[in-house]
């Protein structure tokens, strides 16, 4: 599932330029004559850059990008400011989900259509991070919009809101559809998770 974040740059651009230089030396390397040119020195062992070297250097890289945007996230969705939205669902057998949208404080925040596979995943038990941003505190509206098929076939538009009073603690809200055997109709809320 493909999860936009808004504003949010990663260094890749640097990440890509300095493996790029990497793997260059690392051809110049394997490439360089065996026989000196004349006038030439010969290359030293130390200056040569062996294939363990290279691979010791690109995992070192890897970790880098990987601290890097932990830090990235930390710095641009600082826990004081913090909410989280999450997608769960239950069996599925009153409700076909096709697509959702959430709002908060009436400006739309996410949208997500889902394919076959996607709301498969959900319904084996999987949860997707449908939001990820920051809000000031104070008290504040969340809406979600649901789209699909319900029972007997028919289009199904149904909404959950919740009001959240957002404090100095980071905030996870739960998007839950869940199949209501009673009523034979899904059910749709949002939970707030305590941290």
């Amino acid at each position: 599932m493909t999860i936009v974040k808004p504003f949010k740059r990663r260094p890749v651009g640097l990440l890509v330029c300095l493996l790029s230089v990497l793997l260059l030396c690392y051809r110049a390397s394997a490439q360089a004559p065996e026989t000196p040119v004349s006038g030439a020195q010969p290359l030293s062992s130390e200056v040569q850059t062996s294939y363990s070297d290279v691979e010791a250097l690109k995992q070192s890289v890897l970790e880098l990008n990987r601290d890097l945007l932990i830090l990235e996230e930390e710095l641009l969705f600082p826990a004081s400011t913090q909410v989280s939205v999450f997608l769960s669902m239950d069996v599925g057998e009153f409700f076909q989900l096709d697509a959702v949208k959430l709002k908060i404080d009436d400006k739309l925040v996410a949208s997500q259509l889902y394919t076959d596979h996607q709301v498969d995943a959900l319904y084996r038990g999987g949860v997707q991070r449908l939001y990820i941003g920051n809000l000031k505190n104070g008290n504040h509206e969340v809406s979600a919009f649901f789209t699909g098929k319900g029972p007997q076939g028919r289009e199904y538009k149904r909404g959950a809101k919740l009001m959240l009073a957002k404090d100095a603690s980071s905030k996870m809200l739960e998007l839950r559809i869940v199949d209501s055997t009673a009523k034979l109709q899904p059910i749709f809320d949002i939970k707030e998770w305590s941290l």
